[in-house]
């Protein structure tokens, strides 16, 4: 890892985030709100310990995991209640960036290596109570285990001590001084705990602090100066702003060298008002703020392309892009492979709520999952049959069929595309 990581992280139990593994007083109802807000405030990742107790709670668990993963827009650590393959399949396919195996239970040691065959090193790290359990399984872990989260500060120095692999250490409301000390020795790659999940509104502070003792963090740092920008006849920089999900352009502001700057310290888009004569950060008044996902200048540096996450609304007037006065348009055929996707998919969603007579799309509805599924699979036997056919073309028609099969089950299943391109990114 390049750089030192902040990781807060919730202790799901019964639905809620509890303050810790020991107490359970509730310190959020809403933990998918509490996962955006660590993710919004600069977190590098994010650790969700499932606490539940029994079949139905692991299953709820699960279910708002994959909310915090949806949610939070950054790699989200699964961990807790893993006793089997199956168990890091499902925190793997509910959104998790890696899953996390708990070595207090020697169950969990003798899966590693299964599981490390099935999805890789990297998709797995070790929770780890004990420093002897490091030494006792330092091959196993050199082979199958990316990092070892240090669970309980009890051992905390022997462990340092003994480890010579990746550890992540989860500590109490502890100084500044003990997290830079922590964060200075090769082997911590990040802190996590009650210290950063108190401070998560300071991440950014804290950062700048580390920086400043030579301690390498994840924060914006231009790679173009504000002097480097040709300004306009006023000082400012024409910013067009896209969302980083869909490309949709969103905005177009002005940035003087106050703003940029903010931006850069602050993760929050912020803009140079010209009417009002003063500093804007979107979002400020109406909750709609613009999270930085990139700064991107122009080849002659006049003009900021920046891709943000959009909450809520980016035009004053409610709509989502402030580019909705259409003034002209030609009539084209939509390229884009996703929107089309989208725009047949929303025709199929919209059969299944608004009926109509004759349509093959409700006909499969109204026959039900089996035959829908009978259909995908004779699709998909067609594709097999086309692609020995020299010509190319025939695969293509039967791909489209399959396709549209493909989606009605979607729709019958409550399944997105969102969903199915977040999967496949992830993987």
């Amino acid at each position: 890892m390049s750089y030192k990581k902040f990781i807060p992280c919730i202790y799901l139990y019964k639905g809620n985030a509890v303050k810790s593994f020991s107490d359970t007083t509730i310190i959020d109802t809403n933990p998918v709100a509490l996962g955006k807000f660590y993710s919004d405030n600069n977190a590098d990742e994010l650790i969700v310990y499932d606490m539940s107790d029994g079949d139905v709670e692991h299953e709820e668990a699960l279910d708002i995991i994959k909310a915090i993963c949806n949610e939070a827009e950054i790699p989200v650590i699964g961990a807790g209640n893993v006793t089997r393959m199956e168990d890091v399949k499902k925190l793997l396919y509910a959104g998790c960036r890696r899953a996390a195996l708990n070595y207090s239970k020697p169950g969990n040691i003798e899966l590693t290596e299964e599981v490390c065959r099935k999805f890789g090193k990297e998709k797995i790290v070790a929770c780890v109570t004990e420093p002897e359990t490091i030494v006792q399984n330092e091959t196993l872990i050199d082979a199958c285990v990316e990092e070892i989260i240090l669970v309980k500060e009890k051992g905390l120095k022997e462990a340092i001590q003994v480890s010579r692999f990746p550890m992540v250490a989860s500590v109490p409301d502890v100084s500044l001084d003990k997290i830079l000390e922590l964060l200075s020795l090769d082997n911590i790659c990040g802190i996590s705990g009650y210290a950063i999940n108190e401070n998560a509104r300071e991440l950014l502070a804290i950062k700048s602090l580390c920086q400043n003792n030579g301690i390498s963090v994840n924060t914006f740092e231009p790679a173009v100066k504000w002097e480097e920008f040709k300004l306009n006849s006023d000082g400012h920089v024409t910013v067009v702003v896209q969302d980083y999900k869909t490309d949709e352009v969103l905005m177009v502001a002005y940035m003087n060298e106050e703003a940029y700057n903010m931006t850069l310290k602050t993760g929050k888009m912020t803009y140079y008002s010209r009417s009002r004569e003063e500093l804007w950060i979107k979002g400020e008044t109406s909750g709609h703020y613009q999270y930085v996902k990139s700064l991107t200048a122009d080849c002659d540096k006049d003009t900021i392309l920046a891709k943000v996450s959009q909450i809520g609304a980016a035009c004053h007037t409610g709509s989502h892009s402030c580019f909705f006065n259409e003034i002209m348009a030609k009539e084209y055929e939509e390229a884009n492979p996703l929107k089309v996707f989208e725009q047949v998919f929303d025709v199929i969603k919209d059969r299944k709520v608004h009926p109509r007579e004759g349509s093959y799309t409700n006909y499969l509805f109204d026959k039900g999952i089996d035959k829908i599924l009978k259909k995908l699979g004779e699709e998909a036997t067609e594709i097999v049959i086309a692609a020995k056919n020299p010509n190319a073309n025939e695969v293509k028609y039967e791909i489209a069929d399959f396709l549209y099969h493909m989606m009605v089950l979607m729709a019958e299943k409550n399944v997105t595309w969102e969903e199915i391109t977040t999967e496949l990114a992830q993987r």
